[in-house]
Protein backbone atom coordinates (compact mmCIF):
# COMPACT_ATOMS: atom_id res chain seq x y z
CA UNK A 1 0.00 0.00 0.00
CA UNK A 2 1.24 3.54 -0.35
CA UNK A 3 0.56 6.41 1.24
CA UNK A 4 -0.33 10.48 0.56
CA UNK A 5 0.24 12.01 4.26
CA UNK A 6 -0.51 15.41 4.46
CA UNK A 7 -1.05 17.93 7.57
CA UNK A 8 -3.57 20.58 7.02
CA UNK A 9 -2.30 23.40 8.91
CA UNK A 10 0.02 20.83 10.78
CA UNK A 11 3.79 19.81 10.04
CA UNK A 12 3.88 15.75 9.61
CA UNK A 13 7.08 14.85 11.40
CA UNK A 14 8.86 11.55 10.05
CA UNK A 15 7.98 9.73 13.56
CA UNK A 16 4.01 10.67 12.84
CA UNK A 17 4.60 9.53 9.33
CA UNK A 18 6.64 6.14 10.36
CA UNK A 19 3.60 5.36 12.27
CA UNK A 20 1.12 6.20 10.19
CA UNK A 21 2.57 3.62 7.39
CA UNK A 22 2.78 1.04 9.79
CA UNK A 23 -0.24 1.12 11.38
CA UNK A 24 -2.52 1.48 8.42
CA UNK A 25 0.01 -0.55 6.51
CA UNK A 26 -1.25 -3.41 8.54
CA UNK A 27 -4.46 -3.00 6.30
CA UNK A 28 -2.21 -4.33 3.35
CA UNK A 29 -3.63 -8.11 3.97
CA UNK A 30 -7.09 -7.02 3.09
CA UNK A 31 -6.23 -6.34 -0.16
CA UNK A 32 -4.48 -8.07 -3.30
CA UNK A 33 -2.98 -5.79 -5.21
CA UNK A 34 -0.45 -3.30 -4.24
CA UNK A 35 -1.48 -0.54 -6.31
CA UNK A 36 -3.87 0.30 -3.53
CA UNK A 37 -3.03 4.63 -2.35
CA UNK A 38 -4.30 5.62 1.20
CA UNK A 39 -4.31 9.16 1.11
CA UNK A 40 -4.28 10.47 4.91
CA UNK A 41 -5.31 14.00 6.33
CA UNK A 42 -3.85 15.51 9.77
CA UNK A 43 -5.60 18.30 11.22
CA UNK A 44 -5.62 19.87 14.49
CA UNK A 45 -8.94 21.45 15.62
CA UNK A 46 -8.60 22.87 19.33
CA UNK A 47 -7.13 20.61 21.66
CA UNK A 48 -8.29 17.43 19.37
CA UNK A 49 -6.25 16.01 16.36
CA UNK A 50 -8.14 14.78 14.08
CA UNK A 51 -7.40 11.62 11.30
CA UNK A 52 -8.93 11.20 8.02
CA UNK A 53 -8.25 7.99 6.16
CA UNK A 54 -9.66 7.41 3.01
CA UNK A 55 -8.80 4.13 0.87
CA UNK A 56 -10.07 4.39 -3.08
CA UNK A 57 -9.93 1.02 -4.74
CA UNK A 58 -12.17 0.39 -8.28
CA UNK A 59 -15.34 -0.49 -6.71
CA UNK A 60 -15.42 0.88 -3.33
CA UNK A 61 -13.82 3.70 -0.61
CA UNK A 62 -13.00 2.91 2.15
CA UNK A 63 -12.91 6.16 4.76
CA UNK A 64 -12.31 6.52 8.37
CA UNK A 65 -12.61 9.68 10.72
CA UNK A 66 -11.25 9.70 13.98
CA UNK A 67 -9.89 12.52 16.69
CA UNK A 68 -8.11 12.27 20.01
CA UNK A 69 -5.89 14.57 22.06
CA UNK A 70 -2.97 12.56 21.16
CA UNK A 71 -2.12 11.98 17.85
CA UNK A 72 -0.89 8.70 18.02
CA UNK A 73 -4.38 7.42 19.58
CA UNK A 74 -6.38 8.75 16.93
CA UNK A 75 -4.32 6.64 14.45
CA UNK A 76 -4.45 4.13 16.62
CA UNK A 77 -8.71 4.41 16.67
CA UNK A 78 -8.99 5.08 13.19
CA UNK A 79 -7.51 1.44 12.04
CA UNK A 80 -9.05 0.24 14.42
CA UNK A 81 -12.52 1.42 13.04
CA UNK A 82 -11.16 0.54 9.53
CA UNK A 83 -10.37 -3.27 10.12
CA UNK A 84 -14.53 -3.23 11.87
CA UNK A 85 -15.78 -1.41 8.06
CA UNK A 86 -13.65 -4.68 6.00
CA UNK A 87 -15.19 -6.92 8.79
CA UNK A 88 -18.34 -6.16 8.92
CA UNK A 89 -18.94 -5.96 5.24
CA UNK A 90 -16.89 -8.50 4.36
CA UNK A 91 -20.06 -10.89 3.80
CA UNK A 92 -21.86 -8.39 1.46
CA UNK A 93 -18.79 -7.71 -0.36
CA UNK A 94 -18.65 -11.28 -0.86
CA UNK A 95 -21.81 -11.58 -2.20
CA UNK A 96 -21.53 -9.08 -4.74
CA UNK A 97 -18.49 -10.15 -5.97
CA UNK A 98 -20.10 -12.49 -9.25
CA UNK A 99 -17.51 -11.68 -12.42
CA UNK A 100 -14.71 -10.54 -9.61
CA UNK A 101 -15.85 -7.25 -9.40
CA UNK A 102 -13.83 -6.49 -6.15
CA UNK A 103 -11.14 -8.67 -7.78
CA UNK A 104 -8.19 -5.61 -5.30
CA UNK A 105 -10.15 -7.44 -2.35
CA UNK A 106 -8.49 -9.98 -0.40
CA UNK A 107 -11.95 -12.45 1.02
CA UNK A 108 -9.18 -15.55 1.94
CA UNK A 109 -7.71 -13.56 5.08
CA UNK A 110 -7.96 -15.15 8.01
CA UNK A 111 -9.45 -12.75 10.21
CA UNK A 112 -12.01 -12.26 8.02
CA UNK A 113 -13.40 -15.23 8.94
CA UNK A 114 -13.02 -14.56 12.94
CA UNK A 115 -16.25 -12.33 12.81
CA UNK A 116 -19.61 -13.58 12.62
CA UNK A 117 -21.83 -13.17 9.86
CA UNK A 118 -23.54 -9.58 10.10
CA UNK A 119 -27.07 -9.88 8.48
CA UNK A 120 -28.48 -6.09 8.16
CA UNK A 121 -31.53 -6.08 7.30
CA UNK A 122 -34.26 -3.03 6.66
CA UNK A 123 -36.47 -3.08 9.84
CA UNK A 124 -38.49 -0.59 8.66
CA UNK A 125 -39.73 1.45 5.80
CA UNK A 126 -41.32 5.03 5.87
CA UNK A 127 -42.53 6.91 2.93
CA UNK A 128 -42.50 10.83 3.04
CA UNK A 129 -44.58 13.54 1.33
CA UNK A 130 -41.87 16.59 1.09
CA UNK A 131 -43.32 19.90 0.31
CA UNK A 132 -41.07 22.90 -1.29
CA UNK A 133 -39.01 24.85 1.15
CA UNK A 134 -35.99 26.51 1.55
CA UNK A 135 -32.69 25.36 3.79
CA UNK A 136 -33.13 27.74 6.60
CA UNK A 137 -37.03 26.20 7.10
CA UNK A 138 -35.68 22.66 6.41
CA UNK A 139 -32.87 23.19 9.04
CA UNK A 140 -35.55 24.46 11.53
CA UNK A 141 -38.07 21.27 10.63
CA UNK A 142 -34.68 19.36 11.24
CA UNK A 143 -33.84 20.69 14.93
CA UNK A 144 -37.79 20.47 15.74
CA UNK A 145 -37.69 16.96 15.23
CA UNK A 146 -34.41 16.28 16.64
CA UNK A 147 -33.28 14.28 14.03
CA UNK A 148 -29.75 14.66 12.06
CA UNK A 149 -31.08 14.64 8.53
CA UNK A 150 -34.19 15.66 7.04
CA UNK A 151 -35.67 15.71 3.33
CA UNK A 152 -37.24 18.46 1.88
CA UNK A 153 -37.51 19.74 -2.03
CA UNK A 154 -35.86 22.55 -2.65
CA UNK A 155 -38.52 25.46 -3.19
CA UNK A 156 -35.67 27.33 -5.88
CA UNK A 157 -34.60 24.91 -7.76
CA UNK A 158 -37.29 22.05 -7.35
CA UNK A 159 -34.54 19.59 -6.33
CA UNK A 160 -35.08 16.56 -3.73
CA UNK A 161 -32.60 17.44 -1.16
CA UNK A 162 -31.18 15.89 1.89
CA UNK A 163 -29.82 18.62 5.10
CA UNK A 164 -27.29 16.29 7.35
CA UNK A 165 -25.73 17.58 11.00
CA UNK A 166 -22.04 17.38 10.08
CA UNK A 167 -19.60 16.38 13.04
CA UNK A 168 -18.61 20.08 13.25
CA UNK A 169 -22.23 21.40 14.04
CA UNK A 170 -22.67 22.59 10.69
CA UNK A 171 -24.80 21.55 8.44
CA UNK A 172 -24.37 19.92 4.69
CA UNK A 173 -26.88 19.54 1.60
CA UNK A 174 -26.86 16.60 -0.75
CA UNK A 175 -28.96 17.77 -3.48
CA UNK A 176 -30.22 15.04 -5.51
CA UNK A 177 -31.43 15.33 -9.46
Amino acid sequence: MKFNVRGDKLVVTDAIKNYIETKIGKLDKYFKEDSITASVQLRIRGNDHIIEVTIPTDNFILRSEEENEDMYAAIDLVLDKLERQIRKNKTKLKKKNINNKYKEFNFDYELLKEEPENSDTIVKRKYIETKPMDEEEAILEMELLGHSFFVYKDMNTNETCVLYKRKDGNYGVISVK
